[in-house]
């Protein structure tokens, strides 16, 4: 069981990691993947995620542990961007392998919801029209996140 986290400027391959992660154990039956981008719309131009270092991957890797252990996972990545990002632009890569494709899969929403809300991350969305705005957490997301705490299989 291998955990891959890494906070980054730089861009990931969606391939590579996926291919790392079907690679790390033969009793890998699948994996589960979530690519999350910078949506635009409404004249959003691009966001910016500032992080607090050492904490923040210290997060992430005790998320991805949880999720280890949860469901019984072959190996998990979690990768997230900070810095500028234009529209378009892949902020988050959460991957999970599993002997079967449902706790694949299951693990890998379990980790996004959880790292919504749970990672100390900051976003400010910036505008066509030269505004910037910071953004919090939607309740929709907080939602998501307490569903897992409360119910193991949510």
């Amino acid at each position: 069981m291998v955990v891959h986290v890494a906070v980054q400027a730089a861009p990931f391959d969606v391939g590579v990691e996926a291919e790392r992660l079907s690679a790390l154990s033969p009793l890998t039956g699948g994996v589960g993947l979530f690519v999350g981008q910078v949506r635009g719309g409404q004249g959003l131009r691009a966001m910016t995620l500032e992080h607090y270092p050492g904490m923040t991957e210290a997060t992430l890797h005790a998320l991805a542990q949880e999720a280890l252990a949860r469901f019984d996972l072959t190996g998990c990545t979690v990768i997230h961007r900070v810095g500028r990002l234009e529209v378009g632009a892949g902020i988050v890569f959460v991957g999970a392998g599993a002997a079967h494709r449902g706790a694949a899969l299951m693990a890998t929403s379990f980790l996004i919801d959880r790292l919504k809300t749970g990672a100390p991350f900051w976003k400010r969305e910036e505008y066509d029209d030269g505004r910037t705005i910071w953004v919090d957490a939607r309740e929709t997301d907080e939602e998501a996140a307490r569903a897992w705490m409360n119910n193991p299989t949510a």
